[in-house]
């Protein structure tokens, strides 16, 4: 037989008895009207705070993603590449198998982070991974590039990579155009005053944090 499904009243709270002996009384305690007021009010300051900083960080993206493929001479072939290049990472194994294969890591160098931009040439903005490790800042571009070898009679094909040790990096700067605030650099620069151009970044602000914090934190190690 069911029971009914009907609201019951009781005229005292439920006690443990020897014919039902998993029942206890859990008395509430009276709540003001003040405080339950007020629990309310920082429930939904909290929430409201959580949702603009969730919302904050979604325009961003949007943003920045936007603005990497327009960074790109064709958007169309940017979008391609993008997902040609998370099908490569799914296929190889992840991030950390590709930088290893691409830069020979040994063993003890460990990637810590990982962002797709572009790094600015006289050609052109190639488009590929920043890599940061325990032990330098890397580049290597999504697609091999051509250019003329043997006097300009063959063409051949090359990753456009760029490697910078950690000790031999003096600068990790972020700049942003005046003319286009949403277009955002960060510039690298050697101990022998190379610089290295990367834009187009679509998770900007923790790309310049990091660099910056693997530099500093290089700096001390090193004191």
């Amino acid at each position: 037989m069911q029971p009914a499904a009907t609201a019951r009243s009781w005229s005292s709270p439920p006690q443990a008895t020897e014919a039902s002996p998993y029942a206890m009384p859990s008395p509430v305690q009276p709540a003001s009207a003040k405080g339950t007021k007020e629990t309310v009010k920082n429930a939904l300051s909290r929430w409201g705070r959580k949702v603009g900083e969730a919302t904050r960080k979604a325009e961003d993206l949007s943003r920045n993603t936007w603005q990497h493929l327009r960074t790109a001479p064709s958007i169309g072939e940017a979008a391609v590449g993008r997902i040609a290049q998370g099908t490569k990472v799914l296929a190889e194994g992840g991030r950390e198998r590709i930088f290893r294969q691409a830069f020979s890591a040994p063993p003890d160098e460990q990637l810590r982070k990982s962002y797709a931009c572009y790094l600015s040439s006289a050609a052109g903005p190639v488009m590929g991974v920043l890599y940061l490790s325990t032990a330098r800042v890397a580049f290597c571009s999504d697609s091999p590039l051509s250019y003329e070898a043997g006097g300009g009679d063959r063409t051949e094909w090359s990753y456009y990579k760029v490697a910078i040790p950690l000790h031999r990096l003096r600068m990790a700067s972020a700049s942003t155009s005046k003319l286009k605030p949403a277009e955002k650099f960060i510039q690298l620069v050697s101990v022998d005053k190379h610089e290295f151009w990367f834009m187009g970044f679509v998770n900007y602000d923790s790309a310049v944090a990091h660099l910056q914090e693997a530099l500093s934190g290089f700096r001390n190690l090193q004191a």
